[in-house]
Order: structure tokens, then C-alpha cells, then sequence
């Protein structure tokens, strides 16, 4: 890789001097070594019968760029530079060999639970083995080099770990070495260790501690329509083919594949991994969970973000477990702490949940009868939130559309209200949405506070200029409109002269034939209510108010387009941000009122 080139032209002495010919490499156990003016890849390194050579292609452009710097680096900057040739190494490489580095304040808190579980001299008693272990950071702290052992795919990280040790690395070479845990026969591994996995006892005391590769084969992009799987993330295993049919979609993901491949050849062992907890919770991991037994001793999770070039918040966690006890996986706490390495308390995984809310959800989901409106069912998780919305006409997306009709509105409300009443943090990211109990269905007051709530939320991507808008919540007269709206849907089921039984496929010719009850809301809701029609007010006493705008055109007019397509997040218009502003606040505080409900009723588990 580019880094490797990058190494071997910064640990040069120069001697001070501005010539190539007196510049010398001072490491010379390195990947690549600077030498005679170009570079050197031993042959050990390539598996080939001699040294490979590589000239410069320019070396006057190569002396004007070196002139800027003094090298080498300051001794006490040097170990740490050869330490993170992970930051040098692309993130598509990163996620697919595993080439990033585990925080140093997560490796010393995995080493402490690790010491908690096993006792205080458990590296004297336990074997280790890291096979995944890149630079060999995740070992740091560890005192017995006799019984640890780490291997890495790539040799150039097997070189780094080797200058490590030549500059006191707690580790033994010979227990260093290049294998490919996914694709390469256990017979190619040191004898020691050999002894140890072929020794059903000894396997008992060996310690499998990794970091694996976090790279899986589909994104939300595919899941969006608007990208492809990555191709050959986990194909070009060997073991793939051996562990799909037993782990069914889990294969997809490599840290997955490390967890099987573990799990098949030296079974018995202990696990103490750093991974997503997907593999708990994940509802495609249902058939890896029924191949996977093992006991869960004890874990911890941290935010993602803590972790060098991960996007995206959601929990990693280390959990431990004994393969030699077989259990399937139902209820996991681990302890959780901020990115400062504060304990903040314990967080539960599921991995026995009931149906999902998609399944429950497709109880009322009408697709023969002519509806006003879609909303798409995303994966039912607190991360697939940002794609669930309501529009006129349906997405392109991978997933269901329910299509809203008189006699469906309430319990698509209730769908769209509980997915989005919480707020998405790194700590409920993974948390899946779960068919409910019964007892929703009596509570009319909660209906009600999601129907109010759905009106008003700005994922409500209505918009009259791609069809009928039939969720104008007010009538004519309540927001001085300047003509007649061109539907009155919405205010007559409010109102009840909607027949939310009516079986024919005409919709809105049903208004009087039979009087329901009103709907009846609770203070939070009329108060949603009340701010949102002064909102509407104000919008409707411009010049070139559209008559029959929705809340999602309303915000539009105000808050206006950049030059890439997308709705500004403010508007300049002062009269409108105070208004927004106290609509949100009254849809926040009946947000509040909701939540609770969403446990009670087990559309989440605490």
C-alpha cells in the first residue's frame, strides 16, 4: 500500500544534508525499506526467490518534496507513527482487513473485564490469540509474551509488529506471524499453537481476542435503491461456502464470518470480541443466532464514534463469551459508557424479540382500495428511521409502502408516531421495533395523540403538487383561506363523518353516511393543534398562498430551497421561525406524552 512507501521514505536519516546519495534507512525490518536511492521489498515479504527493487520515477521531484521536511521523526514520535499505519490505509480497505485501530482507553477498559471474568492472573493461566490483529495494538498491556499469540493478513502489519518489538514491544516474533483466518488452512499455523487448539482441554483455556473486519456486503444505500452491494465483502472467503447454508445471511459480514469460523474450529474456546451488536438483535442474523451457542459472561459498549473513521452513531461493543457452554443467545446487558470512559449505566439486547412491527403493521395495509397517501416500512430499527416518511406517491426504495385509507389512518398514525417519537442516539441505534400487545387497541386517547402528531412532523412529506392533498388538518374558515380547499378529508374524520367501516372503493363520497364519534384529544394534542394553525394562518394571509398547500409546502414557501435541491433548515421570514419554533415545541411535549406508551404497549423493550 501507498503507506508502506510512505514509511519507508520517512524513517530515513538524511544527515542532514539535501542529497539522495548519503540518505540511509534507520529501520530496516519495515514492508518496504528505503535503499540505494529507491526501494526494497525483502523477499520473504512477497513469497518470491529474491529482493524486489523499485526505482524512483522522478527523483528531483522526489528531493524537492523531502527538502520540506527533516527527517527521521523525533524518537519519541516514531513508534507511534508505525504504530497507526492504519490511518494511512483507505477506509474500504480498512473495513474489508480489518486495519483500524482499537482506542487505547477500550483495549485497557476489554483487558479489565477480561481480568474481572478470568482472575487477576489470568494471562498466566490463558493462552491469547489475536487474528485479526493488524498493528498488534488491541495486545498493549498485556504482560505474558509467552502465551500470546497474533496474527494479521497483510505482512507488511506483521513487519510493523517486529519493529515494535525491536523497540519493546511486550511480544515474541516467532508468535507474530501472516494468516489469513478466513481462507487459509489451520495446519499452516505455529505448532505451539496447533497444540493448543487440537488439545480439547487447552482449548478451554484459550482466549480468541479480536477486533475483527466490520465490512458487510449491503448498505442503507442498497436497502434505498440508490446503491449496490459491495461485491466479493465476503465471497472471496473459502469458509463462506461452508458457513452460509449455517448461518444464513450473517454471511455477509466478515466480523460474522470470524465469529463462525472461530466458533467451528476450536470450539470450547473463550471470545472476547469488539464488534456491532447486530449479531444479537439483527433481523438477519435469526438463523446465526440458532448455529451460535455459546454463554454470555459479561460486556460493555461504547459509542462508535470513538473508534478512528467510523461514521455513524450507533453502539461497539466487547462482549465475552464461553463456547463451551452451549446457550442461545436471549438477553444480553452490558454496562455502557460515554466516549469519555464514563460508566452511565446498563443497556439490555434482545435476542429472542417477537415479530417485528413491519409484520404487524401489514395487518391494515390496504393495497385494493384507492388511499391518499404512502409511508414507507424501512427495517424496523432506530437506524433506518431517516427513511421512513409519507408522500403522495410511492418511493423507490427496497421496502413496503402502506397505502393510507379512511378505515387504516389510525394505525398507520401509530406506526409513524412511535418509530419517531424517540430520539435516534448512538445507544438505541440497533433497538428493533416489535409487534405490540393488545392494548393499544382500547386507548383512544394515545390514537388520537398519533394521529395529531403524524399531521405535524416534518418526515409528513405531503405535498399538493403531486396530487389532492387530503391532509389539510383545519377547515377554510379556521385559517382565513382565500378559496375553497380541494379536499375536506382530513377535518371530517376528525370530526367523525368519516365511515371508517365503509368497504367500497370510494373514499370520500362516504362523509355522511354514517356519523362516527368525533376524535377527542388530549391538551398536549390541541395544543399541537393550536400552534399549528396559526401557522397556517399566517401562510395563508400571503399574496401567493397556495390554497391547498400542505404542512410540507408550507415549511417549502418559507424556508426555501439551496442550490443543490434541498428545504433550508431556517427561514429569513421572523414571523414564520417563531411560529415553526412553537409548533415544534408543543409537537416535542406530546412526543413526551408518547413515549411511555411505546413501552407499555411493547412496541419497544426497555
Amino acid at each position: 500500500m501507498d503507506s508502506d512507501f510512505y514509511l519507508a521514505d520517512l524513517f530515513v536519516d538524511d544527515n542532514d544534508t539535501q542529497n539522495l546519495e548519503d540518505d540511509l534507512s534507520i529501520r530496516d525490518s519495515l514492508f518496504v525499506v528505503y535503499q540505494n536511492q529507491g526501494y526494497k521489498i525483502a523477499k520473504e515479504n512477497i513469497k518470491q526467490m529474491f529482493d524486489a527493487t523499485i526505482n524512483l520515477k522522478n527523483k528531483e521531484t522526489y528531493l524537492q518534496f523531502w527538502k520540506r521536511y527533516k527527517r527521521p521523526p523525533l524518537k519519541e514520535f516514531q513508534d507511534y507513527i508505525i504504530e497507526r499505519r492504519d490511518l494511512l490505509v483507505p477506509q474500504d480497505i480498512r473495513e474489508r482487513k480489518g486495519a483500524f485501530f482499537t482506542p487505547r482507553i477500550w483495549v485497557e477498559l476489554s483487558q479489565k473485564y477480561l481480568t474481572d471474568y478470568l482472575g487477576e492472573n489470568w494471562q498466566d493461566d490463558y493462552y491469547i490469540w489475536d487474528c485479526a490483529a493488524g498493528t498488534g495494538n488491541l495486545l498493549a498491556g498485556l504482560t505474558n509474551k509467552y502465551n500470546i499469540y497474533a496474527s494479521t493478513l497483510d505482512q507488511a502489519d506483521v513487519n510493523v509488529i517486529h519493529e515494535r518489538i525491536d523497540h519493546g514491544a511486550n511480544l515474541l516474533k516467532n508468535n507474530v506471524f501472516q494468516f489469513d483466518f478466513l481462507n487459509d488452512d489451520f495446519t499452516k499455523l505455529p505448532q505451539p499453537l496447533q497444540n493448543i487448539i487440537n488439545d480439547e482441554e487447552k482449548r478451554k483455556k484459550l482466549v480468541v481476542y479480536i477486533n475483527p473486519p466490520y465490512a458487510e456486503a449491503t448498505s442503507a444505500k442498497t436497502v434505498t435503491g440508490t446503491g449496490e452491494n459491495k461485491s466479493g465483502v465476503t465471497t472471496q472467503f473459502k469458509i463462506n461456502e461452508i458457513l452460509k447454508p449455517k448461518i444464513g445471511n450473517a454471511s455477509n459480514e466478515i466480523f460474522a464470518l470470524f465469529m463462525a469460523n472461530m466458533y467451528e474450529k476450536i470450539p470450547g474456546c473463550i471470545l472476547g470480541q469488539f464488534s456491532k451488536l447486530k449479531f444479537v438483535n439483527g433481523s438477519n442474523f435469526k438463523k446465526f443466532k440458532e448455529y451460535f451457542l455459546a454463554d454470555y459472561v459479561t460486556g460493555f459498549i461504547v459509542p462508535a464514534e470513538t473508534f478512528d473513521n467510523v461514521k455513524g452513531k450507533f453502539p461497539i461493543g466487547f462482549t465475552i463469551w464461553n463456547t463451551a457452554k452451549k446457550s442461545k443467545i436471549d438477553i444480553i446487558s452490558t454496562d455502557f459508557y460515554d466516549k469519555n470512559g464514563n460508566y452511565n449505566g446498563t443497556k439490555n439486547f434482545y435476542g429472542e424479540l417477537p415479530q417485528n412491527i413491519n409484520r404487524w403493521i401489514k395487518l391494515y395495509d390496504d393495497k385494493i382500495r384507492t388511499g391518499f397517501g404512502f409511508m414507507g416500512n424501512p427495517s424496523p430499527d432506530f437506524q433506518h428511521n431517516s427513511q421512513l416518511y409519507i408522500s403522495l406517491k410511492k418511493g423507490i426504495e427496497h421496502f413496503n409502502f402502506y397505502n393510507f385509507t379512511d378505515t387504516n389512518l389510525i394505525q398507520g398514525s401509530i406506526y409513524f408516531s412511535i418509530r419517531n417519537c424517540i430520539e435516534a442516539n448512538w445507544l438505541n441505534d440497533r433497538d428493533q421495533f416489535s409487534y405490540p400487545n393488545n392494548s393499544w387497541q382500547t386507548d383512544q386517547e394515545f390514537q388520537n395523540d398519533c394521529l395529531a402528531y403524524t399531521l405535524f412532523h416534518g418526515q409528513n412529506r405531503i405535498t399538493s403538487s403531486e396530487g389532492i392533498n387530503h391532509w389539510i388538518p383545519f377547515t377554510e374558515q379556521e385559517v382565513n383561506a382565500q378559496a375553497k380547499f380541494e379536499s375536506n378529508f382530513m377535518t371530517d374524520f376528525i370530526k367523525g363523518k368519516i365511515n371508517k367501516e365503509a368497504s367500497n372503493d370510494t373514499l370520500f363520497e362516504n362523509a355522511n353516511a354514517v356519523e362516527n364519534k368525533p376524535l377527542v384529544f388530549s391538551e398536549e394534542a390541541k395544543a399541537v393543534f393550536d400552534a399549528g394553525r396559526e401557522l397556517w394562518k399566517y401562510y395563508h394571509a400571503q399574496k401567493d398562498a397556495n390554497v391547498n398547500a400542505s404542512f410540507y409546502d408550507i415549511r417549502e414557501y418559507f424556508q426555501g430551497r439551496n442550490a443543490q435541491g434541498r428545504m433550508n433548515a431556517k427561514s429569513e421570514d421572523a414571523t414564520y421561525t417563531t411560529l415553526i419554533s412553537e409548533l415544534r415545541t408543543q409537537l416535542n411535549i406530546l412526543a413526551d406524552k408518547i413515549k411511555p406508551k411505546v413501552y407499555e404497549y411493547e412496541f419497544l423493550k426497555e
